[in-house]
């Protein structure tokens, strides 16, 4: 009888579940990014029209409509105070919601992650190419509200040049995050825990409608471990004014939530493509 033997992979076949990570890279980055600007020209329209229109008219309905009644808060007229936090509330859903939901939908059902991990692409350039691009639209997007709060009198600042830098980080943060979340759910519908118990109280408790301070101590406390906060006083900092070693810290605190979720969807993502 003739024996049949079976080869040993080499490191060069084996495949990346066997191999630690390689060189990161930007080049794969590049890649990813010049994948969705193609698909992005297909569809830019009714995606811009939802992005934008969506947090003008929260803005427009509730800064003018319930502003009569307010009048100021903070020290600053409604519209104003409202203004600059629905920029964050416009990044956090133009991030979070295609890092959630999209990232889903290409890895389950269109096997999308499946065809770029076939070329020179790992999962850490996947994972930073795909939350790039959606923060990149997010450091855009975000600025509509503030445009429309400076149309209805909020003085414009230097400093304002800003917001689509701290936009784009807060962004970036917000979407690996739901890169992380869409590996880790066990199917599409348990996103409704997400949507309503994690989204909802972030934009909520961030200090958007209402000051922070005027919450109790305990919600204050959540508040400002709230990586949303943060983006709402800076963007307020911008517009108010804000001393070099606050604004620091808040960015500080940007910094460290998109590393940690870097790392949780990174590996999450490997989890569910490779592992």
């Amino acid at each position: 009888m003739s024996s049949q033997t079976t080869a040993r992979p080499t490191a060069e076949a084996r495949p990346e579940r066997l191999a630690p990570p390689g060189r990161f890279e930007f080049a794969p980055i590049a890649a990813v990014l010049a994948r969705e600007w193609a698909l992005y020209r297909r569809s830019w329209k009714p995606t811009t029209f939802a992005a934008v229109v969506e947090p003008v008219i929260m803005l427009l309905a509730f800064g003018v409509g319930l502003g009569s009644l307010v009048g100021a808060i903070g020290g600053y007229e409604y519209i104003h105070f409202l203004g600059t936090g629905i920029v964050a509330t416009s990044v956090l859903f133009t991030s979070m919601f295609p890092g959630l939901i999209d990232t889903y939908v290409r890895r389950v059902f269109q096997h999308t992650y499946d065809g770029m991990l076939a070329t020179p692409v790992d999962v850490r350039e996947l994972v930073t190419g795909e939350a790039s691009w959606i923060a990149c639209k997010s450091g855009i997007y975000g600025c509509a509200p503030l445009l429309v709060a400076i149309a209805f009198g909020l003085p414009a600042s230097p400093a304002m040049l800003l917001v689509p830098v701290i936009a784009f980080v807060t962004g970036f943060g917000f979407a690996l995050a739901g890169v992380w979340m869409s590996a880790a759910v066990p199917s599409i519908k348990t996103m409704d825990y997400i949507i309503s118990g994690v989204i909802t109280p972030l934009f909520l408790i961030a200090g958007t409608f209402f000051p922070v301070a005027t919450l109790p101590g305990w919600a204050q406390v959540v508040a400002k471990i709230n990586p949303l906060y943060h983006c709402v006083e800076l963007v307020r900092g911008t517009a108010f004014g804000m001393d070099l070693a606050t604004a620091a810290g808040h960015f500080a605190a940007l910094l460290a939530f998109v590393a940690v979720v870097w790392c949780l969807a990174v590996f999450q993502m490997r989890r569910k493509l490779i592992d």
